[in-house]
């Protein structure tokens, strides 16, 4: 499988669908492995190219120490773009996922256009308490507790063994989790908002205990070119919970905004 390099660090990358369509960048959230994206990039591989890469400390890649920036992973995403041979793509980030590509954005001139999702402009939106309820070490009792706060509770009742399993195979280790908080919290972009004119559709659940639904609202608000879509009581993980709306949702915009027109 392909790897690309950036400053002394492998990033693992994997791509799916045919390359001569348009190329769909997913960027994960913090903490969170590649698995995460297994809802929506089955579904957009048939008329687009997906590419899923594993952040710097999370699943396949390198973790080098601490600290991280959103612009050191913006630099990471712009590598496997390269490496890619990638000269367009369409960011879809949740999360801290969501703020790289805002900042790439500004910082390049490859996104065609951004889905943000369960995200903010301003990392200070992000709950401590929730934070530290996140922040646990790989074991399968500590990484079932931890998704209390990013499903519903109905989702919580119901085991969730298979994601449990997947976090321990692909997510970041403590120190490597602690160290994308820390990227998460020194990032703002609130006051820049007007300068990306990149197409961009904001999903948001109601219930987000992450990143409140407010920060969604404000975030579409102050992109000249945002289209925000709330889901109605559903939680962070919402394009988990929610797939078929998220991803119905995200086919239509990516068909609006690619090279071909789509039957």
């Amino acid at each position: 499988m392909p790897v690309a390099e950036h400053d002394g660090v492998s990033l693992y990358y994997e791509t799916d669908g045919t390359a001569s369509n348009d190329t769909v960048a997913f960027i994960e959230d913090t903490g969170y492995g590649a698995w995460q994206w297994g809802w929506q990039h089955a579904a957009i591989a048939g008329p687009f190219e997906s590419v899923v890469w594993d952040n710097r400390g999370t699943g396949r890649s390198d973790a080098p120490d601490g600290p991280y920036s959103i612009s050191q992973m913006v630099s990471d995403l712009d590598a496997v773009l390269t490496d890619h041979n990638c000269r367009k793509a369409h960011l879809v980030g949740a999360g801290l996922g969501g703020m790289v590509a805002l900042q790439y954005a500004t910082d390049y001139s490859r996104a065609k256009t951004l889905t943000l999702i369960g995200t903010a402009a301003d990392g200070s939106r992000l709950s401590p308490k929730v934070r530290d309820r996140l922040l646990v070490e790989k074991t399968p009792d500590a990484l079932h507790e931890s998704l209390r706060p990013v499903v519903s509770e109905e989702a919580f009742d119901a085991g969730l063994e298979d994601l449990v399993e997947w976090r321990l195979e692909d997510d970041a280790a403590l120190d490597a989790q602690r160290a994308q908080f820390e990227a998460v919290e020194s990032f703002d972009v609130s006051d820049s908002l007007f300068e990306i004119t990149t197409p961009t559709l904001v999903l948001h659940g109601t219930e987000d205990e992450v990143f409140p639904v407010e920060a969604g609202r404000e975030l579409a608000s102050g992109l000249p070119r945002g289209d925000l879509r709330e889901f109605d009581g559903a939680p962070h993980l919402v394009h988990i919970e929610r797939s078929k709306e998220v991803n119905d949702e995200l086919l239509e915009f990516l068909e609006a905004n690619a090279d071909e027109t789509f039957e």
